[in-house]
């Protein structure tokens, strides 16, 4: 039983003088790190000041671009092609000639059919000269008009037939890349190029069930591609789907966008958001001065400590929704609040910092830009 109790009473000295000695290192450490901080220079960093905006609260979804008129254009009739009227990623416009298809024979069978129909109508104009003298029976006169419109039947339908040896544009658009080359055979059906009407263009895009309240003919919306990440193309719903998918309990959206420059292109991947009628204030930021990870977004507020030192503080935020490369912040934040607008991987937590308004240094930048040029 004694030498039970001093191996207690050893253990617990033990465990105080090792707790004294680690807890002093751990001190000095500290005094040590408090003092390289205080010796290390501000760094120089970009702010940026939160400030109220008018945002429209969104739906967001996801969806893809798609023409308003778009098909890969094909031949009706087999042939040799013996002209190409297009290059790749020309503008056309409606009835502009694509390609022609050999047409020799076609031509030549026209004619021989022309000239039946005119030697048919010969005859029936001389038939009906000499119907009313009784000179030919009703029944020659009828043979020789049927003839005679059978004639001209067989010269349309050949006349129908050649013209489909020329490709013509269906409507409007851009052509893309060819595919048959000079000279070459082609079957019924060939895919020659395809054609898209890009402006305006189509976006599709589904809501879920419970948002039909949200969305509505005439809505805008506003979408951003990967393409231009700091581009917003603005646009407005043309018609949703009367019934919901039952796998889904999704509902589908078309809305139509101006593409005057052709930025957008059939097949795109967009984000898209819905804006509702209504407007509210939110507070936002550029999403350069957000981090954001698994255990929650940050960023870093310039404020001065008990010392008057201006630091970096990390500061834990609430995000809501997002327009191109701003985000707006919900909660951890208020109006006036100054923060780090880029590079956050090179501060820590309690870092002296010297500030910089972005938006001086940008416009300082744009006018030693102006006269460097000028």
């Amino acid at each position: 039983m004694k030498t039970t109790i001093r191996l207690v009473i050893v253990i617990i000295v033990l465990t105080v003088a090792l707790g004294s000695i680690f807890g002093w290192k751990y001190l000095k450490m500290q005094e040590m790190g408090e003092k390289n901080a205080q010796a290390q220079p501000p760094t120089s960093v970009e702010s940026v000041t939160i400030e109220p905006q008018s945002w429209r609260p969104g739906l967001s979804s996801v969806g893809s671009l798609r023409a308003i008129n778009g098909v890969a254009v094909a031949n009706e009739v087999a042939g040799v092609v013996s002209e190409v009227a297009f290059e790749s990623g020309q503008r056309v416009s409606k009835g502009d000639v694509l390609i022609r298809l050999e047409d020799s024979v076609d031509q030549a069978a026209l004619a021989a059919l022309e000239a039946q129909a005119q030697l048919a109508n010969e005859t029936y104009q001389r038939y009906s000269n000499l119907l009313p003298r009784n000179a030919v029976s009703q029944s020659q006169f009828d043979e020789a008009r049927a003839n005679y419109q059978a004639a001209r039947a067989d010269a349309e339908q050949q006349r129908a037939q050649l013209n489909k040896k020329t490709i013509r544009a269906p409507f409007d658009g851009v052509v893309g890349l060819r595919q048959v080359d000079l000279g070459e055979y082609i079957a019924v059906g060939t895919p020659i190029v395809d054609l898209n009407m890009l402006d305006p263009i189509h976006v599709d895009y589904s809501v879920p069930e419970r948002a039909l309240e949200q969305v509505a003919a005439g809505r805008s919306i506003e979408i951003t591609v990967a393409a231009y990440p700091d581009r917003v193309f603005e646009g407005e719903i043309l018609a949703i789907a009367p019934s919901v998918n039952q796998s889904s309990r999704t509902l589908n959206v078309r809305a139509k966008l101006d593409n005057a420059d052709g930025a957008l292109h059939p097949g795109m991947f967009a984000e898209v958001n819905t804006l509702s009628a209504d407007t509210r204030e939110v507070l936002t930021l550029p999403r350069t001065a957000l981090s954001f990870n698994t255990y929650g977004d940050f960023v870093f507020r310039i404020v001065e400590n008990d010392q008057g030192q201006t630091i970096a503080s990390r500061q834990q935020v609430t995000t809501g929704s997002t327009r191109g490369d701003v985000i707006e912040i919900v909660d951890g934040l208020s109006e006036g609040d100054q923060v780090v607008a880029t590079g956050l991987l090179r501060l820590r937590d309690g870092q002296p910092v010297k500030a910089v308004d972005m938006n001086a240094s940008e416009s300082q930048a744009t006018n030693a830009d102006e006269e460097a040029q000028g």
